[in-house]
């Protein structure tokens, strides 16, 4: 990734929810993206695994890469969302249910610990490959696997059957899927609730247009 200047997030609570929302959506558009094609742009894709990896960043910012315009999928995603326009709904459905699958691991502290565990042998990994190397994306996807995919609540991911048999593919759904976990615990910190997301649209709005 391109390193850009810090653009220094805003200090209101709403925009920092609004962007860690934006992570968790641009991991419902990138899931559906590949998915259906097998390919996602690199500069999205790779603000998720370095957020995933990155589990003690020394600001805010530095989760999503310093600029908002790393999460600019997301935020796309999230406008159509509050303007109420025609929103991928396969979309839709994998960004709400992470944020139902992040509140399940909350609650779970042997696996958010163990958890915790895997993430930091895989960022020793990830400085000796790189963060996007196939073996990273490998760990993470089996780390997702062993965590998450063991709860009740599950994601079931559509698209080219194909395609999401290939090789290194299911790794990279779950490597995605647990870049979206990262986004809706940030989230979650950050004071954001799934009720806010009816009841304060307008403020929503708001810190989107200022993000813009």
């Amino acid at each position: 990734m391109n390193t850009t200047p810090i653009h220094r997030a805003p200090d209101s609570a709403t925009a920092r929810q609004t962007l860690a929302l934006a992570g968790v959506f641009q991991a419902a558009s990138l899931v559906d993206e590949l998915a259906r094609t097998g390919q996602v742009d690199n500069r999205p894709w790779e603000t998720l695994i370095r957020a995933t990896l990155d589990t003690n960043p020394e600001s805010f910012e530095a989760i999503y890469g310093g600029h908002p315009n790393n999460l600019r999928r997301g935020l796309e995603v999230l406008e159509a969302v509050v303007g109420r326009k025609q929103a991928n709904p396969a979309v839709l459905r994998y960004g709400f249910s992470l944020l139902l699958l992040m509140n399940k691991l909350r609650s779970d502290n042997d696996m958010m610990a163990a958890l915790g565990q895997q993430l930091n042998r895989i960022q020793g990994q990830a400085e000796h490959f790189g963060a996007t190397h196939e073996n990273v994306i490998a760990s993470l996807g089996e780390a997702y696997q062993e965590t998450l995919s063991t709860l009740k609540t599950r994601i079931v991911v559509q698209g080219d059957p194909s395609l999401l048999q290939s090789r290194m593919m299911p790794e990279r759904v779950r490597a995605i899927l647990l870049g979206g976990i990262r986004f809706a615990l940030l989230w979650h910190q950050q004071g954001g609730r799934r009720w806010k997301l009816v009841f304060q649209r307008g403020a929503l709005k708001h810190a989107l247009d200022q993000l813009g």
